[in-house]
């Protein structure tokens, strides 16, 4: 009697199972793909955003007083004259090489509308790490520089350039040693401690360097995403 024949290797390749476009089936691998696609962007997202607040945490850390803190007008000072214009002279090289007629580049393009969107949102409100309080320069200046994390201890205020004269604590910062919120009270109470919030800083607490674009010109650049 002859050796039965060995199977055959490999075999035929299992056939993809196809669905009707318009069946259930059909429909929650649809939904179940767009899912995945939604994570995928707002993960995407969400490491972009890490990557800008890094950028200006980082700013400032550099920015911190080596001695004391910083008034309200010197914060306003490093904002408007030395992060807002930290792609001035990129900008005007693109356009210096840029001959007539010709459009503006990709790049070119990217910083202009960078610059205004910073604008805007200095204007409306732009949020930063506070240095006019000593407890939180202090912890600030702990920071490794590496886990953002440790940010979320800190407080944070609110300044504006349509209002540079005032401030407002969006953050109070969750480490023990800031001063705490105030304690909800009357309705006179809770004014008076909103409009405290709201305070003109001194301005003669820590004088700002008389060129900061030095001070700084090793934080100010490769940051955002302007193409190369």
């Amino acid at each position: 009697m002859p050796p039965k024949a060995a199977p055959k290797k490999g075999g035929k390749p299992k056939k993809e199972k196809l669905f009707h476009p318009l069946s259930r089936k059909a429909d929650q691998l649809v939904r179940a793909q767009h899912r995945k696609s939604k994570l995928q962007e707002l993960a995407k997202e969400r490491t972009k955003k890490q990557g800008v607040e890094a950028d200006i945490y980082g700013f400032f850390y550099h920015a911190i007083p080596p001695e004391g803190v910083f008034s309200l007008e010197d914060i306003h000072t490093i904002v408007r004259d030395v992060w807002l214009t930290r792609y001035d002279s990129m900008l005007e090289e693109e356009k210096a090489q840029r001959r007539p007629g010709r459009p503006k580049s990709t790049k070119e393009q990217k910083i202009e509308e960078l610059k205004l969107r910073e604008a805007e949102e200095y204007r409306t409100g732009f949020q930063v790490i506070d240095l006019t309080e000593p407890a939180n320069v202090a912890l600030f200046k702990q920071w490794d520089q590496k886990a953002p994390s440790y940010i979320k201890q800190l407080r944070f205020i609110r300044i504006s350039s349509s209002s540079p004269e005032t401030y407002t604590v969006v953050k109070w910062g969750i480490h023990p040693s800031l001063p705490k919120p105030p304690k909800p009270a009357a309705a006179e109470t809770s004014a008076s401690s909103t409009s405290a919030h709201d305070v003109a800083m001194d301005e003669d607490e820590v004088p700002l360097l008389l060129d900061p674009s030095v001070r700084f010109s090793s934080t100010i650049t490769g940051m955002d995403e302007i193409p190369a």
